[in-house]
């Protein structure tokens, strides 16, 4: 069975190399050098002359494509000992020669990167790139296809950021420039038009009512699942260049199984015409992430890669399909490594017990009927909230306008559009109280609180979005005074500080006047003396001193 799996893993990765590439190669060997195959695709850059006036070196192509020059031994051990065009090979980092082709990590990205099978023979010659500007693109002796240069790898914006713009093509973040590739004919699954439309979980959610105040403009939805058919209208500037990882060419926004598709629709399509149904987040932009094309099971390595590619690329929420398992040893770690960005995973509810447990940050997702009955046997307890997800209308592939389907991954998508609206109205909000806001603004279901079928109930968008929290409140108020204790507390502490000493001068003054007013009515009346304080000096007996002149005057 170990051996089995190991086999299965072995295939997935290999399926996946054209995205992570440089992971199975830097992890494959760490004594000997790791080596690209002659037939295997992968993202290299190609050395120039030099580069704003310098000779290139590992260090300075690491700080540029990775943003670390200290990864520059990741770029090392990719390529050395391995021949170039030449007949030389890499063997001192500060050694390079123009024409070396250099297998970069998969998150690299830039102008000249290249994707596909590493070339064996020198480059045609290229002018070296001006000073200053970035290096130009070097065209190889076999030409490569649009779809095959393209970098899957983006750098990772801010949580909440802006809207990925449209027209660039270096990421699977970014919306593509050129138009989604069609399926060739008989691979996909016939295109079906819903029989019996319904409408009940656009009504029973009612999304509309959380526009006015969020309609998830900014956030990068990753869908993994079947892909998204970017030729859908409804999801027309909608859907990001993504990543496929099951063949490795560097886009996802295809689907033959409609799966992805769907869960996209519920997500941002756009409600152009009295057939399509408006996604949840209308103003979101969905990430597809491809692990399956032909219905099987997608692997278990497939389904990682499919998370660590999203967290690469940016997105703020991930929706998991059905086709991947969130119980799964490395899938449960790869959704870790997202948690820990900030990025909020919705994934659908375990239906039986598993040796690794879902991260307790997972909002673990049920779908439901209008009557409540549940798509599945959830385990118990194991249901964060619940969505629709039986009879939900959506849109299809293959110019499918809608049609009704059932199944978790619906509900998951529905949840995920709702992170995304909360996402775009609290941007200050982590990924944890993101979390908490959806369950805890959930309408109740069941018995009990939280219920061990429905947890915390149906999803409500717009009390995600509206709906004040005491406790996020007073978080708000430690986070602030935490702040103030911390670096910007500088000018508070001064303050403090300056109120104290004006206290103690004006105390100080005050005691001395009253001293002065005392000593002055003992000295007019010649008496007072255990009205004194100690410190002041002892006085004689009156009968051994003479006698006093009367002040008159103030002192």
């Amino acid at each position: 069975m170990t051996r089995t799996r190991d086999t299965d893993r072995r295939r997935a990765t290999g399926r996946a190399a054209a995205v992570l590439a440089a992971v199975v190669l830097v992890g494959a060997a760490p004594v000997a050098p790791a080596r690209a195959a002659a037939d295997e695709y992968v993202l290299y850059y190609t050395v120039t002359s030099a580069h704003q006036g310098k000779p290139e070196n590992l260090g300075e192509i690491a700080g540029r494509f990775l943003g670390n020059p200290s990864r520059s031994a990741e770029i090392f051990n990719l390529n050395t000992a391995r021949r170039q065009p030449d007949g030389g090979s890499l063997t001192d980092p500060n050694t390079l020669h123009a024409g070396w082709y250099l297998v970069v990590p998969w998150d690299a990205v830039g102008a000249g990167l290249q994707r596909g099978v590493l070339p064996t023979t020198a480059p045609a010659p290229a002018a070296a790139p001006t000073a200053g500007g970035p290096a130009a693109p070097q065209q190889t002796s076999t030409p490569r296809s649009p779809t095959e240069q393209r970098n899957p790898g983006a750098p990772t914006p801010s949580v909440g950021g802006t809207r990925p713009s449209a027209g660039a093509t270096s990421g699977p973040g970014q919306l593509p420039s050129t138009p989604p590739r069609a399926e060739p004919a008989g691979r996909c699954v016939a295109a079906s038009a819903a029989s019996e439309p319904s409408n009940w979980a656009t009504v029973r959610l009612a999304p509309d009512l959380a526009w006015p105040h969020s309609r998830g403009v900014g956030q990068l939805v990753a869908i993994v699942d079947s892909g998204v058919d970017g030729r859908a209208v409804p999801l027309s500037g909608r859907v990001s260049i993504g990543a496929n990882i099951v063949t490795g060419d560097g886009r996802g926004d295809s689907d033959c199984l409609g799966s992805g598709t769907a869960m996209a629709g519920l997500v941002a399509a756009q409600p152009t015409d009295g057939e399509t149904v408006g996604g949840v987040a209308p103003e979101s932009v969905v990430m597809p992430v491809r692990v399956v094309t032909d219905g099987s099971s997608a692997e278990v390595a497939a389904q990682a890669a499919g998370i660590e590619v999203a967290v690469s690329a940016g997105a703020t929420v991930i929706a998991l399909g059905s086709y991947v398992d969130a119980t799964a040893e490395g899938v449960a770690q790869a959704i870790q490594t997202a948690i820990s960005r900030d990025i909020v995973v919705v994934a659908g509810a375990p239906t039986g017990p598993s040796a690794v447990a879902p991260p307790a940050e997972l909002v673990s997702v049920g779908g439901v009927g209008a009557d409540g009955k549940l798509v599945e046997e959830y385990a118990a307890d194991m249901v964060d909230v619940v969505a629709p997800g039986i009879n939900v209308s959506s849109i299809g592939i293959n110019g499918t306008r809608r049609f009704v389907g059932s199944g978790t991954q619906y509900a998951v998508a529905l949840a995920a559009g709702e992170v995304a609206l909360v996402r775009a109205a609290h941007p200050d909000l982590s990924a944890a109280q993101v979390v908490h806001r959806v369950r805890a603004t959930a309408d109740r279901m069941g018995d009990a609180q939280p219920d061990p079928r429905y947890g915390g109930g149906m999803i409500n968008p717009e009390a995600a979005v509206t709906r004040g929290l005491p406790e996020e409140a007073t978080q708000v108020s430690t986070d602030r005074r935490r702040d103030q204790g911390g670096g910007g507390g500088d000018g508070v502490r001064v303050a403090f500080l300056l109120t104290v000493l004006a206290g103690l001068v004006i105390s100080g003054l005050l005691v001395f006047r009253l001293r002065r007013s005392v000593r002055r009515a003992e000295t007019e009346t010649g008496d007072g003396d255990d009205a004194l304080d100690a410190d002041w000096p002892v006085r004689t007996a009156p009968e051994e001193q003479p006698a006093q002149p009367t002040l008159t005057g103030s002192h």
